[in-house]
């Protein structure tokens, strides 16, 4: 369904639908390395959910991809914190979308319209992500991206590949620094490889991409030697100890050291060469040694990356201009509902596999039973696959030529296809809705299997699988079953190390992993809890505003009375709108809800949250309020500095507001600071004292 044509309602549900979707395949792109949908697919899954944000900005779910880089990590690796976050980039698909970024960028740094602003292009180099550590000009340590703060240690297999010196002897070399690049494999060397593993009966690698992830996430390094892989610098975690003041001078540093830079990258003074390049590129991408799958444009001058800064996901100042993709005809088998966590019920379509751009694909969302109604999508219709533009894969149209004269309109049922339960759809909503609850076996396994998951308590060996088990069970019904299982396992006539596929060593372990358990952060602790659009982000915003668990759910009981103190410093938090608090104080005012947290909490500690900044700025971890025109810098930037010196910029002033910052006009904000009695700085005594 087109943007503009969606409900608030549609758009909450597609958001909370894409949020998991982009999940799923981030852990099998970043994790797995065996994605199920093109890039171009996930791109535009991406698309879609920022689009809808945009259109939508107090739905923006603080679980959203857009505030997420990679996947948590899994397997065998040892976990290397990186000196600075790896963050992905912001897409685009037309030439449009790169003039809104230039504008943007006019904007965010108040530069006139006259004034040049120079971009780097590189060419965007499909494969995997890595981060290089040198000391005393060795190299020491090298790691995957991962979920973009903590990475998988892969030093041993990077030392391996000839592209990656293992000493830089030229003096102006920082002592340590992290250099960035892209891990990647020639279409050449690939083809080679797969006919030599056809020859020895080994699986082919589905594609070059695929084979370089899979070759330096070896856990024997003398695989890894075998493999013809390359490495391509780009970037590094910070500029300063270069001593350089653009990227492209940066860039030639990089190949004066020995790393090799990619040789298509150019320096671009106005939009139509970037434009130019990029077609250029477009047309001889099939004559390219590599994979690419776009551009990257990056602001040359390093002062301005700086003021810029960076969002949660993706820094303000780089964008990824994407090719366009491609669309395929296929058969639709069947029409599936799937039951999400909140009882919504979403038809799924199964389609004969196709392969698009290399890649195949055997599924595709519908959206919900109106979606299907203003298709007209039948079963057994042959459909087309599109890859650009909306959800991908998603079904553009039907051929209606090729379909069958017995065919029949789909039936979208009413109730739900797990237990049984009516399935409501209320007159705002576009959404049908299982009304079992936790009768429903599929919501009531899926928040269980979200509790445990490795963003909230991280239960290790408690897997989905076993989730679900243990639910059907009925060793497990709710959180606090989870830490009574050891004590009622002992008194069990079939303990768990008598089931099948669990032994004695395996239940131990699993018991272990429960009881490490016991204490957990609370940012965790509310991610855990599974409210409607309290993601990760949404939940450290809330854990840093409050602290403890105690003042937490008692200021989100008294937040239940509008306009009061409880409710206003709610609203008053920066990324916090009407639609996440109205679901945080139902979350509360349900008592069911309330009896689950009673019992959790007789068998867990949640801790309380650690400041954000250790820094002795007179702003660490103090509320800030910006109003009024700012003379010295836009609003956007502002708050960025305000955050890199540990503070909490909030967007509506109350009494737990330390200081409100007033530029020109700076209208009620600046009364309400009067009454209240909170500090108010000028714009100069505010950049004075942070230090500007």
């Amino acid at each position: 369904m087109p943007i503009e044509k969606l409900t608030e309602e549609e758009a909450k549900e597609e958001l909370r639908r894409l949020a998991e979707l982009i999940a799923y395949h981030d852990r099998l792109y970043y994790l797995e390395d065996q994605p199920e949908i093109s890039d171009a697919d996930y791109d535009a899954l991406r698309l879609r959910n920022e689009a809808i944000e945009k259109q939508f900005p107090h739905l923006g779910r603080e679980d959203s991809p857009s505030l997420r880089v990679g996947a948590p990590l899994l397997g065998p690796f040892k976990k290397v914190h990186h000196r600075k976050e790896m963050l992905s980039l912001d897409n685009g698909f037309n030439d449009q979308d790169v003039y809104d970024f230039m504008e943007r960028i006019r904007r965010f740094l108040n530069i006139p319209s006259e004034t040049p602003i120079d971009l780097v292009a590189e060419p965007k180099i499909d494969g995997l992500s890595a981060t290089l550590e040198y000391h005393k000009n060795r190299f020491v340590l090298g790691a995957t991206r991962g979920d973009g703060v903590e990475g998988e240690d892969i030093t041993e297999n990077l030392k391996t590949l000839k592209d990656i010196p293992a000493q830089i002897e030229a003096k102006d070399f920082p002592g340590i620094t992290e250099i960035r690049g892209e891990v990647y494999m020639r279409h050449e060397d690939f083809l080679v490889m797969n006919q030599e593993r056809e020859a020895q009966g080994q699986p082919l690698f589905a594609n070059p991409r695929n084979a370089a992830a899979g070759s330096v996430r070896q856990l024997d390094a003398s695989v890894t030697a075998k493999r013809p892989l390359k490495f391509f610098a780009y970037g590094c975690d910070e500029y300063a100890p270069f001593n350089v003041q653009t990227h492209w001078e940066f860039l030639e540093k990089l190949k004066q050291w020995g790393f090799v830079v990619n040789p298509l990258a150019k320096l671009c003074t106005t939009v139509d060469d970037v434009l130019a390049y990029y077609h250029e590129l477009e047309s001889k991408r099939a004559t390219l040694p590599y994979d690419i799958d776009g551009i990257v444009y990056k602001v040359n001058r390093i002062d301005w990356q700086t003021r810029m800064g960076s969002s949660t996901r993706a820094p303000r100042w780089a964008l990824a201009h994407k090719f366009p993709a491609e669309q395929a005809q296929t058969r639709l088998n069947d029409i599936l509902i799937q039951v999400g966590r909140t009882g919504a019920l979403t038809p799924v379509a199964i389609l004969r596999p196709v392969t698009v751009g290399g890649v195949v694909v055997s599924r595709a969302s519908l959206h919900n039973e109106d979606e299907i109604a203003r298709k007209d999508v039948r079963v057994g219709d042959t459909v087309v696959i599109q890859r650009a533009g909306d959800v991908i894969p998603q079904i553009v149209r039907v051929i209606e030529e090729k379909r069958a004269s017995d065919s029949h309109p789909f039936s979208f049922p009413h109730t739900c296809p797990v237990c049984g339960s009516h399935a409501v759809r209320l007159p705002e909503e576009v959404v049908r809705k299982c009304i079992g609850g936790l009768v429903c076996g599929a919501q009531a396994a899926l928040r269980l299997r979200h509790f445990v998951s490795r963003d909230a308590f991280d239960i290790e060996g408690f897997g989905s699988k076993h989730v679900e088990a243990f639910y059907q069970e009925g060793l497990i019904q709710s959180p606090a079953d989870i830490f009574t299982l050891e004590e009622r396992d002992r008194q069990s006539l079939t303990p768990l190390r008598n089931r099948e596929g669990w032994g004695d060593l395996s239940a131990k372990n699993l018991f272990k992993a429960i009881s490490a358990r016991r204490k957990i952060s609370l940012h965790r602790f509310i991610y855990a809890l599974g409210i409607p659009q309290v993601g990760q982000a949404t939940a450290k915003l809330l854990a840093r505003h409050y602290v403890s668990y105690e003042r937490w759910q008692a200021a989100m009981r008294e937040a239940k009375t509008p306009g009061g103190e409880a409710y206003t410093d709610l609203m008053a938090i920066d990324g916090v709108g009407p639609s996440v608090s109205a679901d945080l104080i139902a979350f509360f005012d349900e008592p069911h809800n309330r009896e689950i947290l009673t019992s959790l909490l007789k068998e867990v500690t949640v801790g309380d949250e650690k400041p954000r900044a250790t820094s002795s700025s007179l702003f660490a971890n103090k509320t800030i309020v910006f109003t009024g025109t700012l003379e010295h810098m836009t609003r956007a930037e502002a708050k960025v500095r305000a955050e890199a010196l540990g503070a909490k910029v909030a967007s509506s002033v109350s009494a737990k507001t330390d200081y409100v910052i007033v530029g020109e006009d700076p209208g009620s904000k600046g009364k309400a600071a009067k009454v209240l009695g909170v500090s108010i700085l000028t714009e100069e005594e505010w950049l004075k004292a942070a230090g500007e």
